[in-house]
């Protein structure tokens, strides 16, 4: 039951509470008292007449009640304050607001999408006009409704009641696009910002006008589709000491993201799809987390790197240059994944070490011509030799053409490197596998000198939704083109050909075949 439901059933349930004690009192009466319009949890509870007195609980300190009610989820609180006293006090201080369709249970193509909308705005500005303002700690606001100018007066009325000093979690996600929303920074001033610790902004505007020194307590910063240049965001990031997580998403009016060295407590820092970004000069000391997505003209000026863990990049030629660069720039990763779909150089067999390397993904895309130069898989074994801790790998093989020598057009002469010593790693998983000869030599390779393997998965391409899934309304998968599907079977007896029969028996071998969905004659 959605909140507009229960502001619906309320008044019936208070007229049948009131027969229902008319029944059990002696001589059918009850104490009198006045109705009151509107919905029982809407309702005074200081009143001394004029309303049905509501369950009241047994006796205990009145923080005590605050504390339990403030542990429910949002409509679970909601139904509480509608027949018990203290909860419905304590509803006026609840901490932990979230609204959004789903949290209100608005149903959009039950009622239409006009109606939802109006419903939304409904019962927020009801339950918000409601609420003291007092002892909010998080606020969620998901809009999914199209933005018109009137929208603000609403928005800046409920940001107003909730944004109070103590309040320490806020996000606006304005889910429909070309949203022209100004957030107001304003309301951050006056102490109101001081105990934020988590600003989530998605699709709006936020350019403060003065200096936003109130937010030295955050700790995590995301923008998503936000339109600040990247002044403006210096100009919080230089007063916000105690940041420890930044997320940039999409937010293209920056065009030069600096990183303050004050930002001592910065360890997670995140770049993704900034169209316009030029640069990026980061002067935090101890980061620790770097993920960023973005064109190869991007300057990356990432200061001291030995602290850095965890990476995350997307670009192209991103894979020969994380072979050949990583290890001396950042030495003590951990976790690297990286994405290439254009990448012209194969990988490079090299002396230099990720000596702590746990962790390995590479997602590989080729979207050219039939033409164009395929990939050799089998120079990604430069990377297992080079990471004598890795405990994982994972290939993702992407593309439209197979453009690759099938290894059933030449099946001699398989390439073999010099047998490694791995002591750690356990796990292969290579999804997208074809009967490319150079992915069939690098996944030989892994099994023949990897003493420490323990698993093996190969995944041929699949559908983005499976008949399998429970999002399939008509049970079968979604199509693919006929020469992938083919080549799908291919892979499959390439691998019982060439790959199976040397695989160790003390290796498990998992292989997803492509669904019956899509069975074809080879």
């Amino acid at each position: 039951m959605g909140l507009v439901d229960l502001m619906r059933l309320m008044p019936q349930q208070r007229q049948r509470d009131l027969e229902r004690r008319r029944r059990q009192a002696p001589g059918g009466m009850i104490a009198s008292r006045a109705k009151r319009k509107g919905p029982t949890c809407q309702q005074d509870d200081n009143s001394q007449g004029g309303e049905i007195e509501l369950y009241s609980g047994p006796s205990l300190p009145e923080d005590i009640w605050h504390h339990i009610h403030s542990l429910m989820p949002m409509r679970d609180a909601a139904r509480a304050a509608c027949v018990s006293r203290a909860f419905l006090r304590s509803w006026r201080r609840y901490p932990n607001l979230t609204f959004s369709d789903k949290t209100l249970g608005l149903n959009g193509n039950a009622r239409g999408k006009d109606e939802s909308d109006r419903v939304f705005y409904r019962i927020v500005d009801c339950i918000l006009k409601s609420h003291s303002g007092i002892g909010v700690k998080r606020l969620k606001i998901q809009m999914a409704s199209d933005y018109s100018s009137k929208d603000s007066c609403y928005l800046n009325s409920w940001l107003q009641t909730a944004v109070t000093p103590g309040i320490e979690e806020l996000t606006l996600i304005m889910v429909r696009g070309n949203t022209k929303y100004n957030f107001p920074c304003s309301l951050l001033s006056n102490g109101s910002g001081d105990s934020i610790r988590y600003l989530h902004l998605v699709n709006c505007s936020f350019r403060p006008t003065v200096t936003l020194s109130c937010l030295r307590g955050l700790t995590r910063l995301h923008l998503c589709l936000v339109r600040i240049t990247g002044d403006k965001l210096g100009s919080v990031l230089s007063h916000s000491f105690a940041l420890e997580q930044l997320e940039i998403r999409y937010c293209d009016e920056i065009v030069c993201l600096k990183v303050p060295r004050l930002l001592q407590r910065l360890r997670y820092l995140e770049v993704f799809g900034c169209g316009r970004l030029k640069l990026i000069d980061n002067e935090a000391p101890y980061l620790s987390s770097f993920l960023f997505e973005g064109d190869n003209t991007v300057q990356l000026s990432l200061g001291e790197t030995l602290q850095i863990k965890n990476l995350y990049m997307r670009r192209s030629g991103i894979i020969f240059f994380a072979r050949s660069k990583l290890p001396s720039s950042m030495p003590n990763l951990e976790n690297l994944t990286i994405h290439s779909h254009r990448e012209r150089a194969c990988t490079p067999v090299l002396h230099s070490k990720f000596l702590y390397l746990k962790h390995l993904i590479i997602h590989l895309s080729e979207t050219g011509t039939p033409s164009s130069p395929a990939y050799d898989y089998f120079s990604l074994a430069s990377f297992l030799g080079a990471a004598p801790s890795l405990e994982t790998f994972g290939l993702n093989v992407y593309q439209v053409y197979m453009r690759h020598i099938s290894i059933f057009a030449d099946p001699t002469d398989l390439r073999q490197m010099r047998k490694q010593q791995h002591h750690n790693l356990k796990s292969v998983r290579i999804n997208g596998f074809c009967s490319a000869k150079s992915l069939v030599e690098l996944t030989c390779h892994v099994i023949e000198s990897i003493t420490s393997l323990e698993s093996l998965t190969l995944e041929t391409r699949q559908s983005v939704l499976r008949c399998s899934d429970p999002a399939s309304k008509s049970g079968k998968c979604t199509p693919l083109p006929k020469d992938i599907v083919m080549e799908g079977h291919r892979a499959v007896l390439a691998i019982r050909t060439y790959i199976e029969p040397k695989v160790p028996s003390k290796v498990k071998l998992h292989v997803l075949e492509p669904c019956s969905c899509h069975a074809v004659e080879l």
